[in-house]
Parts: structure tokens; sequence; C-alpha cells
């Protein structure tokens, strides 16, 4: 081919100028005969050699030539052409073997003909004008028989793999492989909160559909539980660090706003994100042996669920993520990302692979605190310590609860006491020693009034805890198969196993390589009122320490927080610019009978004003979650839903109420007599009115008709 249009450049110039020559004789014939004679003979007119027949003759040459090089560079076209198909056609039909291969090495695509190199230029179509520049090449259509023979005959060998033969179907068309559609789920607190991207169906979450443990090889398509190790794409749209509840809802609104996004959640667990309230609540009252690995519970009103926010179906694989038309969720999981490039837009991973990204949300979260004494004591006593977060300290402490004598748990908190309620009540089945202590008088003493806090500590006694009150810790040993827990004031207690609940460090370990700004007094990133750290970098969830206009600079470290804060980062990461004004709430529950809902600032050390009235069998947990059909008790609902509140007509009781009456009631946290925080004891359904009341920031007279709003006083 190259040597066809090498002659071709060679000739044309030759073509043209016998061309002109011949005009320019012809021209001069014209003149000549206007000035002989009519009767001068035609044979003066003829090719012979006097009269210019030897430039005639080169014309005539040039032209045969041409169409003698014009028709082999025809024939090498079609030829090339063939060859050509004929590579496509095996390119084609090995398709399915690549698609189906149990590890896949790279992605399967549609891979476009080979472009020619600069030194060999694509040759131009058979009726191009040699002077314009080459284009594409032309298609040529085979016949029937040309398409269906090499099709059907083809066979791809390859080493140590199955054969696979293409049917002339097959081979003529790429297969087009579709996702398995899902059938709809259950709500999640994600779902409750924000609308779906349409194009994004719900997935499913019956137990069929469901695996009971979606490790690696759910979300990805290998069979290894290890981290994956199928490349990854260098770049995308969005980026979320870490794999908890703010993230997930980070990538619900970033879907529900650009249907189209490529979104990857990078976290450095084995299972895609899941609700973490469950892990010290309902799961440890399930009835089924195998909890640990279903992970499936059943809720307060019986309904029973998935821990999981979706199941595997609902995600795509990572590798996979860069080519999907119509984006996706991608989750890659068991990879830590330990550097970060603000500069360059890009992470680095623990495997020192790179990813680039236009928008990236920090959602790290925290990692549970320990006590210096515990962790000065040496490796035994560390192997017999639990740091409960996440679902593997789950299936540790359920395993170890079933095989030990005695486990002490450390710390008064939520979490403390709401394990320490769950390991009672399976004590009174067993022969199990649950033992809580704590620095303080009563339970959770940093939140509640003492009051109150005595009457609670009471109703964990009644589940089967043994209480240790006023506990500093001062050494802890590892003697005679024990733990000996040895307090300031002289007490020793003996144990088996300890659970340590003392509170959360924000995990802002990316802040020095990303030059983030930490805060020095709530610790977490600190970010702007639109959760920002840098222009195209956001932080949500336990790790933001965002300004709240009410309350001042905070950091919230529950679930409605980050499902509301992520929801609202993936907005703005696709341009909302709205700014954190939601009161985020949270609740505990001290088993099926005792639970609280609470927002704003609640600390005992601030003045408190509480008013009571007497439980109902409908005013518990349970009968909470019957009545409204969901297990989560964090809706997070719209401030419209409490403009107009009813107070109750019933008559609030006068005097001072004995302390059995704590079956329910509001507690009022004031500052500057002003409510900035509230707690509904046993009362459920009632928070858009306490953020209302927060929202306003109002002084009140007499915080007993407030308390109306909730109608704690009727039946």
């Amino acid at each position: 081919m190259l040597k066809c249009r090498t002659l071709w450049r060679t000739l044309a110039p030759l073509a043209r100028t016998s061309s002109t020559v011949c005009r320019q004789n012809a021209r001069r014939a014209g003149l000549n005969n206007g000035r002989l004679p009519a009767c001068v003979p035609a044979a003066h007119m003829s090719t012979a050699p006097a009269g210019g027949g030897r430039e005639n003759q080169l014309y005539v040459l040039l032209v045969g030539a041409t169409c003698v090089g014009g028709a082999i560079y025809a024939y090498r076209t079609v030829k090339g052409d063939s060859q050509r198909y004929q590579d496509r056609i095996d390119e084609i039909s090995s398709r399915p073997l690549k698609t189906f291969t149990e590890e896949p090495a790279t992605p399967t695509q549609s891979e476009p003909p080979a472009a020619p190199s600069p030194a060999e230029p694509s040759p131009p179509a058979p009726d191009a004008d040699p002077a314009d520049p080459p284009s594409e090449e032309p298609a040529v259509e085979a016949s029937p028989q040309e398409a269906a023979e090499p099709a059907a005959a083809l066979i791809v060998e390859e080493a140590d793999e199955p054969v696979i033969e293409a049917s002339p179907e097959e081979a003529a068309e790429p297969p087009v492989v579709e996702p398995e559609p899902s059938p709809p789920s259950e709500p999640t607190p994600a779902e409750l909160t924000e609308p779906v991207a349409e194009s994004e169906p719900p997935a499913a979450e019956s137990a069929a559909a469901e695996p009971a443990e979606p490790q690696l090889e759910a979300v990805t398509e290998s069979g290894d539980a290890s981290p994956a190790s199928h490349k990854v794409s260098s770049h995308t749209p969005y980026l979320l660090i870490g794999g908890g509840t703010a993230s997930f809802a980070a990538a619900r609104s970033i879907r529900a706003r650009d249907p189209g996004a490529r979104v990857l959640i990078v976290t450095d667990e084995l299972v895609p994100p899941y609700m973490r309230p469950p892990l010290s609540k309902e799961l440890w009252f399930s009835d089924d042996p195998s909890v640990t690995e279903t992970l499936r519970f059943k809720q307060w009103n019986g309904k029973e669920r998935s821990i999981y926010f979706q199941p595997p179906s609902f995600y795509i694989n990572a590798e996979e993520l860069g080519s999907a038309e119509n984006g996706g969720v991608a989750v890659l999981t068991g990879k830590k990302v330990v550097h970060m490039d603000v500069r360059g837009n890009k992470i680095k991973l623990d495997d020192d692979t790179e990813i680039s990204y236009d928008k990236c949300l920090i959602a790290t979260g925290g990692v549970p605190r320990n006590l210096q004494v515990i962790e000065r004591a040496g490796e035994e006593v560390m192997k017999r310590t639990t740091l409960f977060r996440k679902v593997e300290d789950f299936k540790s402490l359920d395993k170890v609860s079933r095989n030990v004598k005695s486990i002490t748990i450390i710390g008064g908190g939520f979490l403390g006491s709401e394990l320490a309620c769950a390991l009672g009540r399976r004590s009174t089945e067993s022969d199990l020693e649950v033992i809580q202590m704590y620095p303080e008088k009563g339970n959770m003493g940093k939140v509640l009034p003492e009051y109150l806090s005595n009457w609670t500590t009471e109703k964990v006694k009644k589940e089967g805890v043994k209480i240790i009150s006023e506990a500093l810790v001062k050494s802890v040993v590892s003697k005679d198969d024990k733990l000996e827990i040895q307090l300031k004031d002289g007490r020793l207690v003996k144990t088996d196993h300890i659970v340590a609940a003392v509170g959360l460090e924000p995990n802002v370990d990316l802040a020095k390589s990303a030059g983030l700004e930490v805060d020095s007094d709530f610790g977490g990133f600190r970010v702007n009122a639109e959760l920002q750290a840098r222009s195209n970098i956001w932080v949500a969830g336990d790790a933001a320490c965002f300004y709240d206009i009410r309350l001042g600079r905070r950091r919230v470290e529950h679930h409605d927080h980050a499902v509301v804060s992520g929801r609202l980062a993936g907005e703005n990461m696709t341009g909302a610019n709205k700014p954190y004004w939601h009161q985020s709430m949270f609740w505990s529950d001290l088993g099926p009978d005792v639970g609280y809902e609470a927002i704003g600032i609640v600390d005992s050390s601030l003045p408190t004003v509480g008013v009571f009235a007497k439980a109902t069998a409908k005013d518990t947990p349970k009968a909470a979650t019957e009545e409204s059909g969901t297990g989560i008790r964090s809706e997070s609902e719209t401030e419209h839903t409490a403009s107009s509140p009813v107070a109750s007509s019933a008559p609030s009781p006068t005097g001072v109420q004995h302390k059995d009456e704590y079956g329910k009631g509001v507690i009022f946290y004031l500052r500057d007599k002003v409510v900035v925080g509230i707690i509904l004891w046993n009362v459920f359904n009632r928070m858009p009115i306490a953020r209302k009341i927060i929202k306003d920031g109002e002084e009140h007279a007499d915080l007993n008709e407030v308390a109306k709003l909730f109608n704690i006083h009727d039946d």
C-alpha cells in the first residue's frame, strides 16, 4: 500500500505537466490551422513526431500506469479490510471467555482497531483526492456468507482455559450484559431522610437474595475474602473515604442529584456500609443462634431486617466503575487511605495505589478510646480486652460471652450502658457475671441529672448487672488466668474479660498529609457551614467539627447526625451549596422497656428542669416501634411538622414527684435561661417539637407549660 502511494506521488506531477503540454499543443495547432488554406491535408493534425506526438505518448503511458496503480490499491484495500474484519471477529468471539473467567485481570472492554503508527499513515479512500489528508478507514460490508462462516468456525484457544465457540449472532454483535434489577427493600435510615434516584432501583433485602454476611467477594466477584487485587480505575469523579453511615448517605444523595454519577467508597473494613446502633442493641436480643453469621435481627416491633443498608447487588464492582455507562456506587473494601494530596487531588492507598478525584468526602468516623492503664498492662491484657466499634467486635464479644464466666464493662455512657443491659439479660439465661464500673455516681451520670441517673442505675441492676460506681482504675494485671482490676480506693475486681467503653476519638490521620485543620477543643476536621474543609473536600459524620448557628461549634457522634450531614455533604458535592442547620438527635435503649431520645447539648453539669408523668404500657421503645413500624428512631423529621404544635389540655401535676414516677417525661437543659438541650424519656415521635424549641432560642417563664407540647399527661 505504501509503495502504491509513493508511486502515485511521483507520477502525479508528470501527469499534470503532460496534460498542460497537450493543451498548449492543441491551442498552437488551432492557431496554425487558421492561417493555412482550407485544403491543407488533415495529415498535418496527426500525432506524428513532427506534431508533438512524443508528449501524447507519455501522457497515455502515465494514464495507463495510474489506472494500474489504482487497481492494485483497490485490490489491496479490499484484502486488508477482509483481514481486519477477520481480526475483529476473533476479538469479538473472545469476549465471552474474558467475561466469565473466574478472576479477570482487567475489566472486559471492547477494544477499537489499533490506530496506524505515525510512520505508516492510513491510505486514503479510493475515490478521495490524493492531495486530501487521509480519512478514517472505509467500512466494507461483508456478505452474509463471509460474516457467518468465520464466526461459526471460530474457536478461541488459550492455555489452561476452556474453549468457547461463538455463534454467528454472538460473533456479529458484541454481547451486552445488563445489570440484574433488584427488587425493593425495606426503608433504611438514609432512605427515610432523602429521595432515591429514579435510575437507581432499591435492592432486595430478603433472606434469600441477601447473603448472611457480605464479605469482599460479595461486592467484587472474587471468591477470595482478602482485599481486592483487581486493578481499580485511577480516577473517580466522587471519592468517599470511609464506609460508614455518612458515606452511604452521601453516595445516595449524590446519585439522587446526579443519576449518572460514579461514586467510589474506600473502606478499611471487609464489608459494605452498615448501621452501627444494632451492634449494641437489638442483635443481642436475637433468638437466632447464627446471628453472628446472618447479622439479621428482630426490631422491638418484631420485624426482621439486616444491619446492612443494601445487599451486595446494590453496588457495582470497583474495577468496572470507570466504564459503567450509567454510573453507580462501588465499594473498595479492605483498603486504607494513608496519604492525601489536596493540591494534586489524589490519594494513596496502603498498597501504593493512587486514585485521583474531582470531589472528595472524608467520613472516617472515629476509633474507640482505651484506658492507658490497659495499654501499659501488656499483650496478655490487651488480648482479653474488647474496644467495641465494628462488626468484628460484636462477633468477638458474642463468642467471649458464651465461653467465659465474667465480663467487666468499664464506662457508664451510652455504649457501656447498652452493652451492660444486653449482656445482663443474657446472664439470666446462663452462668455469666456482668459487671459495669464507671467513675460517676450513677449510670449515664454525665448526661442525666443525678436523680434520673440513680433511677436508671436501679433499672440496670434489675437487668442482672452488678454496678460498681465511683470506680477509678489504677492498674490491670493478668494473674492466674484472670484479669485483676485494681481501683484507686483499694477495691479489687477479678474478671475474665474487659470491655472498654470510654469514648471515641475522631479519626483525623489524614489531617497531616492533607494539611487540614483539626479543632483543638472538640477534635475532628474543622469545616465551614457547608461542611467544607477545602474547596473540593467535605467532611461528614463523627469526624466533622462544624459550627452550629444556635449552639456554637460542635462535634456530634450519633447516627442521625451521620445520616443528615452525609446527605447534605453529598448534595453540596453536586453544587447545592446548602448550610448545615439541622439539629441532630440521638437515642439509646436500655433494653426493650426503657429508652430515650435527645437533641442539642445534654450535659448534666447544666441546670435542668424535668417534667414527668406516669408511664403506661405504650411508653416503651418496643411499643413505639410497633406503632411507627420502624426500628431506627432517627427519621430526621422536617421542622415544618412542628410549626404549630397542639398543647395537651390535661393539667400538669403539681408538687414534687416521687422517684417512682420517672416512667416518662421531658428534661430541659438550660444555658443562660435558654433551652439548649432536651431529653424525651420514654416519650417517642415528638422530636420535631423539641427541634423547634431549640431553634427558636427563646426564654420560657414556665417550662411546665412548654412540656404540655409533648402531651406527656395524655393517657
